[in-house]
């Protein structure tokens, strides 16, 4: 069951993410990269994370920046598997890129 969470709490247990601009309850954190090779490898990464836990970003690949938005759009805000993926993007994008 996926449990609706209090977006500042979930922002302040992740790093540089930040409320989106737009009218949804919904985080977004922007990544830049050396080149495309390791951008794409960083959204692997996630991808096989998003399908294992069965709760996708939304995600914007131009060439060596990505942008990721998280949000549960079936409670229309932020929920635990947000926070989760949230979790393991700066986990893996400070130990590996």
């Amino acid at each position: 069951m996926v449990c609706k969470k209090n977006i500042s709490e979930v922002l302040n247990n992740l790093n540089e993410w930040n409320k989106a601009q737009d009218s949804r309850e919904a985080i977004k954190r922007d990544f830049k990269f050396k080149d495309f090779k390791l951008a794409f490898s960083f959204l692997t990464l996630i991808a096989m994370k998003a399908e294992e836990i069965n709760h996708h970003p939304e995600i914007e690949n131009v060439y060596n920046k990505v942008s990721i938005t998280l949000t549960t759009h079936d409670l229309n805000g932020i929920s635990d598997k947000d926070e989760e993926l949230g979790m393991f993007i700066d986990k893996i994008y400070k130990s590996q890129f």
